[in-house]
């Protein structure tokens, strides 16, 4: 448990903070603090659920994530990513259902990381992961224009293509005061970076639009016309939970889960470039998964390393935990005093921030450049996007890994080939003093089910006048227990043929394979050269 569980935080304790790193992070986890107020409230709206539980999210779990996690710089708490997922989440069974969900997706990623599966992440393909993050960017688009337009609809369907359905249907109810404000609040995220480097655009458009509706009654929906006054404590909640309801929550805590991990790790990966440092991938995942297993019993939901405010903790200078741990301390200070304020936050200006969210979030421009490059990556990144799209994320990730690897095997089989190496051949000063019963194949690629049928083909018709055959393997990268066998059989049926069959240039994996399945320890040769001696 040692080896898999080693938070940074209590590494870093060990060595000693310095006074000058201590300030710096203290101040760095005030402003990303503030940069998250807006976007937890904003993320906890648009997944259906009241703001505070985006608040509570960010203090718990940010907390736990910092003190317990393998990153020295991740900032925990709800995210973009999680938005479709939740809503649907909360739509099909109800507030209950995912807090269930999500305790059960924290076991999963609790056994991800005691399993130490967190370097598998690694393997999932780039274009996948840009499908996906594009076509969920999109969806939170959609989901923001019944607020950025202020239409008045009672209910939004919950599938891609039927909201621009209703929103065109009532698209005569706009409130040009929303979209004003929208738009405004678009303008002020964006450009203000350029003249307030500290503190984020976000909360800036936030305080001054609410202020300016407040000030002189802009007629506006605010978080006080759907949810009431915010409360300003946190309360344990005890789930309702049946064993025979069990099979209902697994599909969605496996969806929780996977895109949490993905989430946390590529975060901790963004972060490890940032700063020059190295996460410990097992320990994140099992932070991640303790977080997701108490957050829920406070009232919270899903959470996962968030890329851009762990980007913005690296470049206010946050180097240690104690930034993220400052962070949900800032979070929770807001909430109990300043709480009470946040519900005349006008729906538009949410709908706003998440509109840049969704933007940012996008990819739009890694999308269009692997469009054009490979067109095996391009059918992954179209078919994840469009699934995630039109149909469900979980189902999405399940066809994009099997199709990659599909593509995969595909690669790796067209790049098999088995060569002759005869006395004309190029190389004449290494096969011109061969005995003239001895015929050489050069074996390049791996030897594994997908590829070993060419191969054995070959090697069926060849030899004929020959009654020595060498296979070089300094080419093969590794040999699978389908490659063996059917090596075997081939070579068995060689022999038959009184034909002695050599194999050379091989890795130590390799050698050890051959001899235990395929022919005699004598005729395995690690050179060429050595072989050629005794010929």
């Amino acid at each position: 448990m040692n080896n898999m569980f080693k938070p940074k935080f209590f590494t870093l304790l060990k060595r000693g903070f310095t006074k000058d790193q201590v300030v710096s992070d203290i101040l760095s986890g005030v402003v990303v603090g503030i940069v998250a107020l807006p976007l937890a409230i904003a993320f906890a709206v648009a997944s259906g659920v009241s703001p505070e539980k985006g608040i509570i999210t960010a203090v718990i779990s940010g907390f736990i994530i910092s003190l317990l996690g393998g990153s020295r710089v991740q900032i925990g708490g709800p995210t973009g990513a999680f938005i479709v997922i939740v809503y649907g989440i909360v739509e099909t069974y109800g507030i209950n259902g995912l807090i269930i969900s999500t305790i059960f997706a924290g076991v999963i990623l609790l056994i991800m990381g005691v399993f130490k599966l967190g370097d598998l992440i690694k393997y999932i393909p780039h274009p996948l992961v840009v499908g996906f993050t594009t076509a969920i960017a999109i969806i939170i688009f959609s989901t923001q224009i019944k607020d950025a337009l202020g239409l008045n609809i009672n209910s939004v369907p919950s599938d891609f293509l039927g909201k621009w359905v209703v929103y065109f249907n009532n698209i005569k109810s706009i409130n040009i005061y929303s979209v004003t404000i929208t738009i405004l609040t678009i303008i002020i995220t964006v450009c203000s970076s350029r003249y307030v480097k500290k503190i984020p655009g976000s909360f800036i458009s936030i305080i001054f639009l609410t202020s300016v509706v407040s000030l002189f009654k802009i007629p506006v929906s605010t978080i006080e016309t759907f949810f009431g006054s915010i409360p300003n404590n946190i309360e344990f909640i005890r789930p309702q939970f049946s064993w025979d309801m069990l099979h209902i929550y697994i599909k969605p805590a496996f969806t929780i889960a996977i895109l949490g991990a993905i989430e946390s790790l590529l975060s901790a990966v963004v972060a490890d470039g940032m700063i020059g440092g190295n996460h410990r991938s097992n320990t994140e995942l099992i932070a991640q998964g303790i977080a997701n297993i108490v957050t829920p019993f406070f009232g919270g939901i899903p959470a996962t390393g968030a890329i851009a405010r762990t980007a913005t903790n690296v470049k206010n200078g946050g180097r240690t935990p104690i930034a993220g741990i400052i962070h949900s301390i800032t979070l929770l200070f807001i909430m109990v005093f300043l709480g009470k304020w946040a519900k005349l936050i006008p729906m538009a200006t949410l709908a706003g921030v998440l509109i840049v969210v969704s933007y940012n979030m996008s990819e739009w421009r890694t999308f269009l450049s692997i469009l054009k490059g490979s067109k095996f990556d391009s059918v992954i990144l179209l078919t994840t996007f469009f699934l995630t799209l039109f149909f469900d994320l979980t189902v999405a990730i399940e066809v994009g890994v099997v199709l990659s690897a599909f593509i995969f095997l595909k690669r790796m089989t067209d790049s098999w080939n088995i060569e002759l190496k005869d006395r004309d051949c190029d190389d004449i000063d290494t096969y011109k003093n061969l005995p003239s019963d001895v015929i050489v194949y050069e074996i390049s690629g791996p030897l594994f089910f997908a590829t070993i049928k060419e191969y054995i083909e070959v090697l069926k018709n060849s030899g004929i006048n020959y009654s020595r055959i060498i296979l070089r393997m300094r080419h093969v990268p590794f040999i699978d227990g389908t490659g063996l066998h059917n090596l075997k059989d081939i070579i068995t049926r060689l022999e038959k043929d009184n034909k002695t069959i050599f194999i050379c240039d091989v890795t130590e994996s390799i050698k050890n394979s051959c001899e235990n399945s395929i022919i005699k320890t004598e005729n395995i040769f690690y050179r060429f050269d050595d072989l050629v001696k005794l010929l």
